[in-house]
Order: C-alpha cells, then sequence, then structure tokens
C-alpha cells in the first residue's frame, strides 16, 4: 500500500512537471494556445492562489553563542545536523528509503558522497524493517539515524517502534537498549499532500513510555533538537515539519549545539492568554497572538512545547497559573490529540486558576482532505476566534 501510494504520488509529479512544459511552449504548442483561450486557464494562478500558506514564517534572533552561522533553510539545518554526527561519530550510520541520492526532501543530500555508501545507504520499501534495523544496530552500541519517508507511513513500524525499542530496556533490566536509535520523519500539512502525507502522527506514540517525540518550529530548533536526540540516551522520533523545509529560512550555526529536551520554550510573554502549539502551528499563533494585541487589546503568551513526550508541564502550568486561559492547537484531530492531554494536565493543575474552559483548535476527526485543507486545517481566524470566545467567557 506505502509502496502503491509513493508511485501514484511519483506519477502525479510527472504529470505536474509535463503540464508545466506544455504551458511553457516546451512539448506542444497546440497545448499552449489551448490554455491560452481563455484568461481563466492559468495553472501558475490558481496554483499559487490554492498553495498559498496559512502562515507566514518568523525567524528567531541569529544565536550568537555558538559561532560563525550560515543561511540555512529548514532541511539544510537538518543536512548540517547529521553532517556534524556523521563527523564526530565514527558509528553513526543513516539509512533509509533513497536517502543515498538525497532523499525526496533532499535532507541527506552530498551525504553518501562524503562518508560512503557503508555508512548511508538505502533501504527497502518497508517501515517495519527499516526500524527494526535499526534497533538491532543501536543494541550493538551504534548509532542509528532512521528515516521515515513520509510520518504518514510509520504506522508499519508501529509495533516495532512501541513493543520492541520503547520496551528494549525495561524488559531487560537495563542489561541492553536501543537508546541510541533516531527515527526521522517529514510530518505535517503541506498544501497539497492530501491523505497520506499530511498527518500528524505524534499522539499515537505519546501513549507509549520509553520514546521522546520531538516537533522543531524553525532551522535553528531542528538543528540543535536532532543533535539532542541524536546524543540522548532514549529512542527519539523526530518528525519535521515538512511545508518549513524551504519556507523556513535563518541564520544557524555551522557547529553543532544542543537545544534541551522536554523543555518548552516561551517566545512571547503575556497576561490574559496562554497559546501553546509545535510544529508549523507555532507560526500560525504568532499571528493569533498579534491579532489579539491588535484588534482585543489581549497580551498573549505564546509557548513552543518543542518536546511532546516527555513534555514540559511545569512551564505550561506556571503560564497558565498567570494568564487564566490556555488555548491549543495541533493539526492532527481534535479527538485524542495531544491537546487533550495537555488540557486534562492542566484542569488539574491549575483549576482554581482558570477564568475560562481550556480551548483546543484542531483539526477535524476526518481524513486529511485534499482540496478542502484550507476548512480542515487550524488557521489563525479559528484560533482567534477561540481567543474571543475565553475573554467573552
Amino acid at each position: 500500500m506505502a509502496a502503491a501510494a509513493r508511485f501514484l504520488l511519483k506519477s502525479a509529479s510527472s504529470s505536474k512537471a509535463s503540464i508545466n512544459n506544455i504551458t511553457n511552449g516546451v512539448h506542444s504548442g497546440l497545448g499552449l494556445t489551448l490554455l491560452r483561450l481563455s484568461p481563466k486557464c492559468d495553472p501558475h494562478a490558481r496554483t499559487q492562489k490554492r498553495h498559498a500558506a496559512h502562515f507566514t514564517f518568523q525567524p528567531d534572533p541569529t544565536p550568537t553563542e555558538y559561532g560563525q552561522t550560515q543561511k540555512m533553510n529548514l532541511f539544510q539545518s537538518i543536512t548540517s545536523a547529521l553532517d556534524n554526527t556523521l563527523a564526530k561519530d565514527p558509528t553513526a550510520v543513516i539509512f533509509g528509503e533513497d536517502v543515498a541520492f538525497g532523499g525526496v526532501f533532499r535532507c541527506t543530500v552530498g551525504l553518501r558522497d562524503k562518508y560512503g555508501q557503508d555508512r548511508i545507504f538505502n533501504t527497502p520499501l518497508c517501515e517495519q524493517g527499516i526500524v527494526g534495523f535499526g534497533i538491532g544496530i543501536a543494541v550493538t552500541g551504534a548509532t542509528a539515524i532512521a528515516e521515515i519517508q513520509f510520518a504518514d507511513y510509520i504506522y508499519p513500524a508501529f509495533d516495532q517502534i512501541v513493543n520492541e525499542a520503547a520496551k528494549y530496556r525495561y524488559r531487560s533490566g537495563n542489561l541492553f537498549d536501543c537508546g541510541s536509535l533516531t527515527i526521522r520523519a517529514p510530518w505535517g500539512c503541506v498544501g497539497h499532500g492530501s491523505l497520506y502525507h499530511s498527518q500528524s502522527p505524534e499522539a499515537f506514540f505519546a501513549h507509549c513510555p520509553g520514546v521522546k517525540i520531538v516537533i522543531p518550529r524553525s532551522p535553528v530548533q531542528a538543528k540543535g533538537l536532532l543533535l539532542s536526540c541524536i546524543e540522548d540516551k532514549n529512542p527519539c522520533i523526530f518528525f519535521e515539519p515538512k511545508i518549513l523545509y524551504r519556507a523556513a529560512v535563518e541564520q544557524v550555526p555551522v557547529e553543532p549545539y544542543y537545544t534541551p529536551l522536554s523543555q518548552a520554550e516561551v517566545l512571547q510573554e503575556g497576561s490574559d492568554v496562554t497559546l501553546v502549539a509545535w510544529g508549523t502551528q507555532v507560526h500560525v499563533m504568532r499571528e493569533v497572538a498579534n491579532m489579539a494585541q491588535e484588534k482585543l487589546g489581549v497580551s498573549c503568551e505564546l509557548i513552543d512545547l518543542q518536546t511532546i513526550l516527555p513534555w514540559d508541564t511545569d512551564t505550561v502550568c506556571k503560564s497558565v497559573a498567570k494568564t487564566g486561559r490556555l488555548l491549543v492547537s495541533h493539526e492532527a484531530p481534535v479527538t485524542g490529540g495531544f491537546a487533550a492531554e495537555i488540557s486534562s494536565t492542566v484542569q488539574e493543575e491549575c483549576f482554581l486558576n482558570l477564568e475560562a474552559p481550556i480551548a483546543r483548535v484542531c483539526g477535524y476527526d476526518t481524513p486529511f482532505p485534499h482540496i478542502f485543507e484550507p476548512f480542515y486545517i487550524p488557521d489563525k481566524w479559528k484560533c482567534f476566534e477561540a481567543v474571543k470566545k475565553m475573554i467573552n467567557y
């Protein structure tokens, strides 16, 4: 099923390329003439309008404490982190579908030429095998970095992650472990991914003690958090917001540095409402905070959770105790999403501080749609309405 879905995706990409070639007059003058018959038949204008991002990326200030920086987008910062690891750790290996030539998102480009085919190599289309292989490598003491081509296809590896990787240390009484395993996967909506290339499956794994789950919001955070995952002595799942691979650009330190896991970051201090998100949704919430201040005079405190498991309850609860209101937002469906866990914990810890019911603005309880993606995603307008409702409660 996964292989078939990827074949269809590649076929669709090829078809799109062919259409673009036609409109450029490369393959068919007749095709170009037909497309120009009506001013409404402009595929470029339609594509731009349909695939407009639902957020504006705001880069963080350039870090100065880690030495020289270089302009990188998110996938380049991932490549830089992997390069640092391979250079430092001779046992480190990277494997997955198509990683040898650079991967579908180019995150491993150039690494095989630099470090050799014994350290960066392709695997069969078998996610269960990829993770099982990674567990075996990690148990020997080597550093295993596995790539799942899309987070949507991580489910065949669910048993290996939940029943093997997460429990390996526990079942052996700490005699053995696979803590040097890191699993990377592109994650979240991208504007046109539809059912099988848009999912956010973090909540499935958040119910499983023994693994850590991390989701960055930017290139600087991605490199620091990925390096921390690789160094951590527990198996980690590192979800990468694929819509940010090229849309997010920052000045990123060239040398390795480490961003602490299980430590949320307060990006903006406020007094009236606490906003909690992770990954791409952090940038949506930035805009919500600005809208709330400009239109309502409401001061929002914005928190990037960064690590989903184990998550930073202290930072979130301390903020809610101050503001009295909490809005949690994520792209995954609302029922059973990780926002529910945050809401439950905050209700238990901060009940007497709450001025309004906790709000969740998330995806709907449906498969991720294609043409209806703009209506599905928890955009800034839905989040802004939730803020207004809490303030007026």
